[in-house]
């Protein structure tokens, strides 16, 4: 179990282009014929000797080939040793990446921290990088800003989705009641009001309140009527009291026409009499400032507010959905639009962009500076999970195939260098 958990923390091979069988033939094809070389060159050395033949030629092969199974041999040991101990013999200094794995995890990591993370390194490279322009150039393009205002309005999508309907709704709901707490209710309508009356329009007040009226009327004439008949004696007949209501009503609703199309209707000029003072008194009346800071919280409290709110995140969240699917639509339009003007205005405007860079720079300096310590212990801890048998064996396949060439010259080096020494020896002698 122990086992598993460790290898699954070994190094991920996301960087591998060729397959694992891939890299392990190619390493054993690399493998065999370093060892044939060093193989032949032994077994020269070996039939050369036991021929007992001292001539000139057969003394530079006997040279050759013996310094070429030394330097073979060494290479040989060092590869291996690398990775493993060399025969499984626990010789010191040996397996290195196995032995050494955390202290290499330490010194790669401030190795990162220093050459990768340092603010002045950092802040260089962004200038010799020329983000800034580049960026604008790039964003001037509108096919450009039309890609990535893709990105963007699903980036927005992504975020609304990923937010929890019920925190959004209270948000809403506690931003809502936080602005309306800071205004009274009585005293703004009044305001309002006042404002609509100076400007002559206490015809079009009193219409609207006529209309008002006569249509809560007409839409709740059974709701009406069934509460006067319930208020009614029992011993009178129904039938009495539906004559009545429907007389009342029908005279009610024939008052209302009358005030609203006579503006010298006496009851029309008292009503609009109580309009023109309304403001006022809306204004400065204590009780109707408390009926309406009473409203005011009946409403914030109310389930339909609630209801409407979620309705109003539900239909915004389909609607984003919606025109970031569609790249002819108003969003992406406008979003490529914005960004293909930015990215021109920032290419034009030379203050502008060595602002921006300098941003850019002081936001690199800040990122650096303070997350370059939990960065390159990030880089420790990871490779310090890793398993040191698994980091050693995907290493070796990563380079082992390479190092096997350095075998292969070694092998040949060395029998260079036995033929200089031997023609060097034969000089001197």
């Amino acid at each position: 179990m122990e086992a598993d958990a460790a290898r699954s923390a070994s190094p991920v091979r996301r960087l591998d282009r060729e397959s694992a069988a891939l890299r392990v033939r190619r390493l054993r094809a690399a493998r065999a014929r370093a060892t044939a070389l060093l193989v032949g060159v032994t077994a020269l050395f070996v039939a050369v000797t036991l021929a007992g033949v001292h001539g000139t030629f057969l003394g530079y092969v006997q040279a050759g080939a013996e310094a070429s199974m030394v330097g073979g041999a060494a290479d040989w040991f060092a590869v291996t040793a690398l990775f493993r101990h060399p025969l499984g013999l626990p010789i010191p200094h040996t397996a290195v990446i196995v032995e050494r794995k955390d202290q290499f995890a330490v010194t790669l990591g401030q190795f990162v921290q220093e050459n990768f993370l340092n603010a002045d390194v950092l802040a260089e490279r962004i200038r010799s990088a020329l983000l800034v322009p580049r960026l604008a150039a790039w964003l001037a393009d509108g096919a450009n800003a039309a890609r990535f205002s893709r990105h963007a309005a699903d980036f927005v999508v992504e975020v609304a989705e990923a937010l929890r309907d019920e925190d959004v709704q209270r948000l809403f709901t506690a931003e809502l009641t936080r602005a309306a707490d800071a205004v009274e209710v009585a005293p703004l309508a009044g305001r309002a009001l006042r404002a609509i009356l100076a400007g002559g329009h206490h015809a079009e007040v009193f219409s609207t309140i006529m209309s008002a009226a006569d249509r809560y009327l007409a839409d709740h004439h059974e709701e009406l009527r069934d509460r006067f008949e319930s208020e009614a004696p029992r011993w009178v007949p129904d039938a009495v009291y539906r004559l009545v209501f429907d007389r009342l009503f029908a005279r009610l609703r024939q008052r209302l026409a009358e005030m609203a199309a006579n503006p010298h209707d006496e009851t029309r000029r008292e009503l609009e009499e109580w309009i023109a003072g309304l403001p006022e008194r809306l204004e400065t009346s204590p009780e109707l400032r408390e009926r309406g800071e009473n409203l005011k919280r009946a409403v914030l409290g109310s389930a339909e507010l609630r209801d409407w709110s979620s309705s109003l995140w539900q239909k915004s969240k389909d609607a984003l959905r919606a025109q970031a699917a569609d790249p002819g639509s108003e969003l992406r339009r406008r979003l490529a639009e914005a960004l293909a003007a930015a990215g021109r205005r920032v290419e034009s405007d030379r203050r502008i962009r060595e602002s921006l860079e300098r941003v850019v720079e002081s936001g690199a300096r800040t990122f650096a500076d303070q997350f370059h310590d939990e960065l390159a212990d990030l880089v420790t801890g990871t490779i310090e999970r890793w398993d040191a048998a698994e980091t050693s064996s995907q290493l070796e396949l990563l380079l082992g195939r390479d190092l096997q060439f350095i075998r292969i010259n070694g092998t040949v080096v060395g029998a260079g260098v036995g033929l200089a020494l031997h023609a060097i020896a034969l000089a001197l002698a």
